[in-house]
């Protein structure tokens, strides 16, 4: 299937060439399986409001049109149709991308929290490609990804081929990386900490991109690595820098709620499953925001050290509510916070 996409302002418009296999679909299930941001009935909308056009053909469509072979169908999305995400009843405001570093092969940017990587599913605009698409006026590609929630310092690249190089350093583990984060102190951590759970999924588990821990050695998960080691611990909560040897899925969160320092804010890890399900399904509990404070996991990665070509260390301050959250709950000066992080950095990584 050929695919094609371009954002204009607020919109985003999407093209799909009809293959044989989906010859003769109707046209709401050849988008079901093709545009998956939007339910059934938001399809249905969509094409009764004309935001679904069959290239060269003229009549009025109807969900039940049929699609042939070749033909070209376009989609067009609005920003508007996708609402800011709340929490305790407040919009959660998009903050803009910096820069770190920038080169006409790659940019180093600092991503903000609830901002993907590249468009994918529902999300489609506040995107960090996208941005740079932007402001550039050139093709981007992501040459890592962090997830939406986690905040920091990212490269991305204008250049295929130097990207491709870039993901299969990350793929060798040349890069290293290092992330800081906000725990609940529940077990009164002693650090330094080298965590080597294995991490996987359990059968059946819901959600099933549930990231379990198992001992070293079972042979139940993959084989994964975490260094921590400690900024700053008080009865209640833990200020840490993680070193991912690894690169498993939630490999930080899942292996810091192990050893008794789940992340503040994190929705899936904090002991309670039926937490996340019920700000999924957007029927959380004052109780809920209570234990999670802030809207998303406390989770940012601060610094890159990337080799040969590049040869650099990039480094991207805490986020601002993140400091925000220290300098009220903690009283912590962050300036002092970022020259000791820095420190810290500079020795392990």
């Amino acid at each position: 299937m050929k695919k094609t996409s371009t954002f204009v302002d607020d919109s985003y418009i999407v093209t799909y060439t009809v293959t044989q296999d989906d010859h003769n679909s109707r046209l709401d299930n050849f988008l079901q399986i093709h545009f998956q941001s939007f339910s059934r009935e938001k399809i249905k909308k969509f094409i009764s409001k004309g935001f679904i056009k069959i290239l060269d053909r003229n009549q009025n469509l109807k969900s039940s049109t049929k699609v042939k072979t070749n033909e070209v169908v376009e989609i067009t999305t609005f920003k508007k149709d996708f609402p800011l995400e709340t929490f305790a009843g407040v919009e959660i405001s998009e903050e803009k991308l910096s820069i770190i570093s920038k080169t006409d092969k790659y940019i180093v940017i600092n991503k903000p929290p609830f901002m993907a990587t590249h468009p994918t599913g529902k999300h489609l605009f506040y995107v960090a490609t996208v941005e740079l698409e932007k402001m550039f006026d050139q093709k981007f590609h992501s040459v890592h990804r962090l997830d939406r929630e986690t905040s920091g310092v990212m490269i991305i690249s204008s250049d295929a081929n130097f990207s491709s190089k870039m993901t299969r350093l990350f793929e060798q583990r040349a890069i290293k990386k290092a992330y800081f984060l906000i725990g609940h102190n529940n077990l009164k951590t002693s650090f330094p900490i080298k965590a080597e759970q294995e991490l996987g999924e359990i059968a059946d588990f819901k959600p099933n991109f549930y990231t379990h821990c198992f001992p070293k050695g079972s042979g139940e998960g993959k084989v994964s690595e975490t260094q921590f080691v400690e900024v700053y611990q008080s009865k209640e909560f833990v200020l840490s820098l993680a070193f991912p040897k690894t690169g498993r899925q939630h490999q930080i969160r899942s292996h810091a709620a192990h050893h008794g320092f789940p992340l503040l804010g994190d929705k899936l890890y904090n002991g309670d499953i039926n937490i996340f399900k019920r700000f999924k399904d957007k029927q959380d509990t004052l109780e809920d925001i209570k234990k999670m404070q802030i809207p998303r996991h406390a989770l940012h990665a601060i610094a890159l050290k990337i080799p040969a070509p590049v040869e650099n260390m990039f480094i991207a301050p805490l986020p601002k509510d993140l400091s925000n959250w220290i300098s009220r709950e903690l009283k912590l000066d962050i300036n002092d916070l970022n020259s000791q992080i820095s420190t810290l950095i500079k020795e392990h990584l």
